[in-house]
Parts: C-alpha cells; structure tokens; sequence
C-alpha cells in the first residue's frame, strides 16, 4: 500500500517530516487521522522500532481506530506500538512502577461514583453538611487541583485556596481532600485524577524512572492535543525532553473542554517549550460543503486568542444554511421531528443521517417527545452507560475486591450483597475496629473474633473465606472463568434470576451480557495478558465515549455538543441558539469563557456534511418558569450571505397531527442525490391549501416542478396525493407535508 498517494501537499509534509518537534495545526475534516496514522507508519517503514514510540489519544476508540488502520499498511508490528489513553498508558507505567510510590501492582481505579460515595462517607466522619459540601462540588474542586498538580498539602497551605473555601462557606474542603487521599491511599487505589498526578510525581521523584522512559520512547505523538491539561502536556514533555520527536496534532478552534481542565494554552504555547517546531497547516475540509465551512469560518474569526488558519474545501457549495424560529421549545421538537420527516419522505433519507445536537442534556425531552410522535427512531447519547448500572457496579465490586482486599468502597458495596446478615451497624463495628487498631478493614474481616466477638463473626468469616476462595480462583484461571465463578458462588446470578420481573430480566442479562464481555476479552489474541486483573483495568479506563454501544440501528442521533465532537452527519440541526442557553449564561462572564462557547458553536457546525439548520424558540419553560428568549448572538455571527431565514406558516389541524409548512422557494435536494436536472419555481410560489385539491388539478412543486394529480387516497390518516410531474413522473406525496401550488 502506497500511503503516501492521496495526501495533499500539507498532509505529505506532515507525514514524511523528519526529526524534531512537530505540531500538526489540523482543520475540521481536514483527515488528521489518517495523517497521524500514516506518519506513524512512515517511521516504522523507515526502521523505528515500534516499541519505541507512544502514541496518546483521549479514548480507547481512537486508539483501537489508529492501531487497526495501522495494521492495514505495516502489518501486526503495529500492536506493539505504546497506543492508548492518557489514563491507560500512564496506568501501565504505574503498575510498573508502584512500588516507588508506595502502591502495589494491583491498585484499583475508583470511577466517578466511587469517588463521590468515598467523599460522602469522609463528610459524614467529619459532620460537614451535603448540602453546603456537595460531594459533586467538593469533586470537581479535588480534581481541579490535581489537575493543576496541587496536592492535598499544597492545598491546605495555601492562602489562597483557603480563602476561596471560607469566601464559598467550605472552609474544611482542605482537610476533606487531604482525607480523601488518605483513604485511596489506605485501599491501594487511584482515581482517574492520581494516574496523572501520580506519574508526575514517579516522575519528579524518581529521576532513574523517568531517565528510563526517555530512552525508552524515541518518538511521542499527542492526538486532540488541545484538549490536554496541565498535567497530562508536563508528562509528555517531560518524556519527549531528551529526543525531542514530539508530534502533536490539534486544533485550537475545536478546545471545548476547559471545564475538564484542557488549557488552550498548551497549543497556543508549544512553540515556545520547543523552538524548533516545525509546524504544517492542514486547512482543506474535506467533509462538509463550501456553505457550512465558510459559516464556520466566520463564525471563529470573531474569536481574538487564536492559531490563524484558513479552512477551505473544494466541495460543492451546496445548502445556506436554514433557520428556524419557532414559538416554544415544544414547537421548536415539532418542527425539527417535522422537517427531519419531510426529508425522509421527499429524499429516501434514513434516520441515521440526521442529528440533533443541544448544549445541555435537559433540551433533549422536547425532542425525544416529537419524534416519538412521528414514530422516528431515535438514540440518545448520554444515558446512563452500561457499566454504571447496579447490576454491573456490583459485580465489578466483586471482582475488584477479589484482586484488592484494600479496596474500602468495593468492600462496602458487597460485604452485604445478596444478604447475608451483615448489616450497617455490623460494618461500623469493623470500620470502628480497623481505625482503632490501624489495620485495614480487610484485616478485620479475615480475623474478626478478636475485634468482633463471637456473635457477630460467624457470617463475617464466612464472607472472608468466599473471597479467599475467590482469590485463590484468580490466581489459576483466567477473567472469564473466575469471573463466571464469583457470579454463581456469590448468591448474585441467583438472586437476579429469582427475580421474574421485566426488570429483573433485564438486569440478569446485563450480567450475562457483562460475562460474555469477559469472554471475548480472554478470546482475544490481542489481549496478552487473561488475567482478571487485566481485565479489570481495560474496563475501569473505558471512557464515556467508549462506552457508547456502536449501535447500527437506523436511528437519529440525539446528544450534547460535546458529546459530538469527532463525529459527522450529513444534516445536523442545532436548536436552542439562544442568548443564556448558547452561550451558556455560565459562560458570560470572561472573554475566555465566551471564546470557549464560540468553539463549541465551531465545532457543532462543522460535524455537518451536506446540510445544517439552526434553530430558537422565542419562548422556553427554564427552572419551571416560562421565559422569553432572545437568539443567540453567534447568529448573528454568521455572514448572511451563507444562511436564509425559513419562513414559517403553521396549520394547527388536529390534536392528533400539527404540520408545519415552511415556503420552499430556494429548496434543492441535499447534494448526495440532486438529480441531473432540477426545477426552477415559479417567482410568486406560495403553497396553497391543499385541502381543496381534486383530482385532474395542475399543481406545481418546488423541486418536482410542474404535473397533474391522477388520484387521492382518503382511506389513511394523512391524506396522500399521485401526481404525475412532467419531468420526475408519478409520485405520491402526503399532503400534510407536500408544497403544492395549485394552477387553477
């Protein structure tokens, strides 16, 4: 395979770049994939060893995606190459390296809820009220601080921080952080946040460590670099330091993600950390219309804190961009389910090429309603994922606990689960006794008579020796077989299959589900390592993103902005364009912040292909008051010469159906299916009501263009129409969505 055939000249300039830094300055759609894989294969043509080059994504998707187009050109090597996450490929350093930070090797990752369920515990130790320490608050500010690399006693030594937590009435926060640390500590375990902080400071400790990793990686390369953090960018510099072959690929239009702690800065700046960067401008768009970018682009010009570049296509100009007004946000899901109907019906679309994309989670109720009317399939990104559900949380609790005994909020979840009459008050007594003797609570349970009585220790004893058993499965069989075992011998299988309700059902085939999982992990030739332990760490640094099923049913698409970024569709509807809605209210209060939003606007816009509509409503029911809304401003951001305002006009017909019909004087196919010649509408076209129509009328249509109607068909509730078109022969149209102008 010629790789190189096909590349424009940037992308070929990126590619076969030689040494030293190097910062691909990457367009929406303009293949920086393909270029980040196709340089990587370039090098291992040319004999870099690739044991020797790291390759950082921000999830396992695009890892996988990278490594399998890889295999296409340079064959099974690819598999060697150090590919994955932030989290997973600083994990696998830590694993290594533990012991010099005082873990073991089979630390645990806590998640999101585990963490907030150990913070609610430390504020319940300490009386602090939830309700001022919001244990979602009290979360983000930890992570915060890691990631900008402030530790728990750097916390709580600083003037300023402990005024911000008196100015914000939380003036213990500083000593629930350092407690917090304490007790991941205490369980051999990490959050997402320590696998950062903590190879910093492997790194910064242990010089010999870091010095080993340098002469281990010649060559770094950083996807989506614009959305890396302080912490992450100081590890990959730090690595990069001695050989300096660091490539990083962004784009600094599409940083969206400074609520995470991305820093912008990190791009704007990377010139000045290595001064002999090389940097090549992939600027042609090859996924959407001329239409689409040229709005973009001058919806991003108003942004001053930028990387200048000029995005370009040669693709058709295709669509303006439509606009949309409706009365409320209830309207506004009738119209767009409406129009997405339309196109359906006029074009043979299917549902999966639409997406409506929102900028909170609440807006999708309106939506998901309106479709449901129209009997259109739909998905929604961002439920509740698979392996946040109880079924699957306490299994997984299960399994950790097998491999970590110190693991406390696995310990919690199932010291009781099915019932084996150990309840709350009996685990406080152990907690109590653990504290008082310094042991660890796993230390209380394998031994619990001398800290317990004899009363209290019979089931306790019982429940150590079942994980003792469980334990000693793992180290002779592998995740499939010791995970099928703890399910069966736990009492869980049991209990969800004693529960007959649709529920229950639902929730014995999760774990079924999460079983064959398991078993096609250990089927796997390309995971080397089948031990449960290995499993547990694939599946505790699975991202949000990763964890959507790659469902290929024919469904539109519903989801946040930033769930979207990445992704493409050939017609994309971004509703709620209103001042406080988008821009976020939240954002108004720096020009930063504002410039962040104009992004998020860049970035929504660009994941159109063919076609793009706006829309607001005028009023919207917000924190159950309704409210007038004003539009957005990044409307009137956009040059007017790539738009055009629909003009509505609404028949209310019955309960049952409410159309909506818009003037389609400039209408024309979508690009993927214009035919060879198409119809010029009349320049006084108005639809007409159709409820008049007879058979034998002459009507005209704005893209069909003139027929004749040969039939009617009453006998369904949407009453359909055959026209004859002089041009298109005969269709059939419903009426209720048809533009028809009659000619008397």
């Amino acid at each position: 395979m010629n790789y190189l055939e096909g590349l424009n000249e940037p992308q070929r300039e990126a590619v076969t770049h030689g040494e030293g830094p190097l910062m691909i300055i990457a367009g929406a759609g303009s293949g920086k994939t393909r270029v980040l894989t196709y340089r990587i294969a370039h090098l291992m043509n040319r004999g870099v060893d690739p044991f020797r080059i790291m390759a950082l994504t921000f999830t396992n998707k695009a890892a996988d995606e990278m490594r399998s187009r890889l295999e296409k050109v340079v064959g099974t090597d690819a598999r060697n190459i150090w590919a994955g996450t932030f989290h997973s490929v600083f994990s696998r350093i830590l694993r290594i390296e533990a012991q010099k930070i005082g873990f073991t090797s089979q630390f645990s990752i806590y998640d999101t809820d585990d963490a907030k369920s150990l913070i609610r515990t430390i504020l319940k130790e300490m009386s602090l009220d939830d309700k001022v320490y919001r244990v979602n608050n009290v979360l983000y500010r930890i992570s915060s601080a890691k990631n900008n690399l402030i530790s728990a006693e750097a916390y709580m030594n600083s003037a300023e921080y402990r005024a911000d937590d008196e100015a914000s009435r939380v003036p213990e926060l500083g000593k629930v952080y350092k407690t917090y640390q304490e007790r991941l500590r205490r369980a051999n375990a990490m959050d997402f946040d320590d696998l950062l902080f903590n190879t910093n400071v492997l790194f910064r400790d242990h010089v010999d460590v870091l010095n080993k990793y340098q002469q281990k990686f010649h060559y770094m390369f950083v996807d989506e670099f614009q959305d890396t953090n302080i912490s992450q960018y100081l590890i990959t510099k730090k690595i990069a330091a001695v050989h300096q072959n660091i490539c990083v690929v962004g784009d600094d239009a599409q940083s969206i993600y400074a609520f995470r702690g991305a820093n912008i800065q990190n791009i704007l700046n990377f010139q000045r950390d290595f001064p002999d960067t090389r940097i090549v401008k992939l600027e042609q768009n090859y996924r959407s219309t001329q239409n689409i970018v040229n709005a973009a682009n001058s919806v991003i010009a108003k942004n001053k804190s930028q990387l200048q570049k000029n995005v370009w296509t040669a693709n058709e100009e295709g669509n303006k961009i439509e606009l949309i007004k409706a009365s409320s946000d209830n309207e506004e899901g009738s119209l767009i389910a409406n129009s997405i109907f339309e196109e359906k019906m006029l074009y043979q679309r299917h549902n999966d090429e639409f997406a409506i994309l929102y900028r909170t989670n609440a807006q999708s109720r309106a939506f998901e309603e309106a479709l449901r009317k129209k009997n259109i399939k739909y998905r929604l990104i961002g439920g509740v994922s698979f392996y946040q559900r109880k079924e699957i949380k306490d299994l997984i609790s299960y399994l950790r606990f097998t491999i970590n005994q110190s693991d406390e909020e696995a310990f919690k979840r199932i010291i009781n689960l099915p019932k084996r009459g150990i309840g709350d008050t009996t685990v406080a007594k152990i907690v109590v006794a653990a504290m008082e003797n310094n042991l660890t609570l796993w230390e209380v349970v394998a031994n619990p008579k001398p800290y317990l009585g004899d009363r209290l220790s019979a089931p306790i004893e019982n429940f150590s020796a079942l994980i003792k058993s469980f334990h000693a499965t793992s180290v002779i069989k592998d995740a499939y077989e010791t995970a099928a075992h703890v399910a069966k011998a736990s009492g869980l299988l049991k209990e969800l299959h004693e529960d007959k309700t649709v529920e229950g059902l639902a929730r014995y085939e999760n774990v079924q589900e999460l079983l064959n999982a398991i078993k096609e992990y250990v089927d796997n030739p390309e995971s080397p390592d089948k031990s449960l332990s290995s499993f547990l760490q694939s599946v505790s640094l699975l991202t949000s993103a990763d964890d959507e099923k790659d469902d290929k049913a024919d469904r539109v698409t519903l989801m946040t902005i930033h769930s979207a970024k990445g992704l493409e569709f050939k017609h994309v509807f971004i509703v709620g364009m209103e001042e406080d809605l988008f821009p976020s209210q939240m954002m108004l209060s720096s020009m930063a912040d504002l410039e962040e939003e104009r992004r998020l606007f860049y970035v929504a816009i660009t994941r159109a292909e063919h076609k793009l509509t706006l829309s607001y409503a005028e009023t919207r029911y917000r924190f159950g008051r309704l409210q007038t809304c004003e539009p957005s401003r990044f409307l009137k951001e956009i040059d007017a010469s790539y738009m055009r305002m629909t003009q509505n006009t609404r028949t209310f017909e019955t309960e049952r159906n409410t159309s909506f019909v818009k003037n389609l004087t400039t209408r024309k196919a979508p690009p993927v299916t214009t035919p060879a010649t198409t119809h010029a509408p009349s320049t006084n076209f108005i639809a007409s009501d159709t409820s008049t129509l007879t058979v034998g009328m002459k009507v005209e249509h704005p893209k069909f263009g003139f027929g004749v109607v040969t039939s009617i068909d009453f006998s369904t509730p949407d009453k359909k129409a055959k026209i004859k078109f002089e041009k298109d022969g005969e269709k059939t149209l419903l009426l209720s969505f048809a533009k028809l102008m009659i000619h008397e």
